[in-house]
Order: C-alpha cells, then sequence, then structure tokens
C-alpha cells in the first residue's frame, strides 16, 4: 500500500512539474463540452463546435491563460544562448577508515565450537508389530 501511494505521489508530482496537468485539464475541458454538444448536435458538428477556437469555455480560457504565464516565466534550465553557466563540482574525497583491531571476534577455528558433553539418548520404544 505505501509503494503503490508513493508511485502515485510521484506520477502526479511529475505531471504537476512537466505541466501535463493542463494537458489533462484541457482534456477534460473538450470531454465536458463534446458530450453538451452532442446533446443537441451531430457528432460531426459536435467535434467542429468543440474545437472551434472562437468558442472557447470558461476552463479552456483558464488553461491558455496557466499556458501564457508559464511560457512567461522562461524555462527552468538556462538556454544554449546564455554567456556562461555555472556548475557546482565538489571534489573532496570521501575519507575511509580502518576499522580497529579489537572489533572483530577472536577466531575460534575453522571447524567451529566442538560438543563435549554426551548427548543423552532414550531408550529405544518397543514396535508393537515386530513383537511376536
Amino acid at each position: 500500500m505505501k509503494r503503490r501511494l508513493a508511485s502515485l505521489s510521484l506520477l502526479l508530482a511529475w505531471l504537476c512539474a512537466s505541466g501535463a496537468m493542463l494537458d489533462v485539464a484541457q482534456v477534460f475541458a473538450w470531454g465536458r463540452m463534446f458530450a453538451g454538444y452532442v446533446k443537441s448536435e451531430s457528432i460531426v458538428a459536435a467535434a467542429r463546435e468543440t474545437f472551434d477556437p472562437a468558442k472557447p469555455c470558461e476552463i479552456c480560457g483558464a488553461v491558455s491563460k496557466a499556458r501564457e504565464a508559464s511560457h512567461s516565466r522562461g524555462a527552468a534550465v538556462p538556454s544554449a544562448g546564455t554567456d556562461r553557466m555555472v556548475m557546482i563540482f565538489d571534489s573532496s574525497s570521501a575519507s575511509v577508515l580502518p576499522a580497529r583491531a579489537d572489533a572483530w571476534p577472536a577466531e575460534a577455528g575453522l571447524s567451529g565450537a566442538r560438543r563435549v558433553d554426551v548427548v543423552p539418548v532414550p531408550p529405544p520404544r518397543g514396535v508393537p508389530f515386530l513383537a511376536a
């Protein structure tokens, strides 16, 4: 459940960051307009009325204003025509410390621990089908 929620959250964040949410809103607006026009007109006429740029709905107007606002802000990544680009590079090497000698347990031997006590064995049980 947590993995699915994380994946959906990541997908939603990507859609918002890439501007695809405006595309989703535009498709929703076209679907709503088409459904309204189909009630009174043929499918071809409804499609023509839906995609007519002279008659946008409220959602289409809001989407076009949002697109213009996002284009006027400029790109987040500088274009190739800029004078210079500053890149940050950290060249510090990672320090690796050796392990302390007393950090590892002493070697017990290659064969492992040996048992010195005799293992108690219970007496055998009588087998009824063998007793005659």
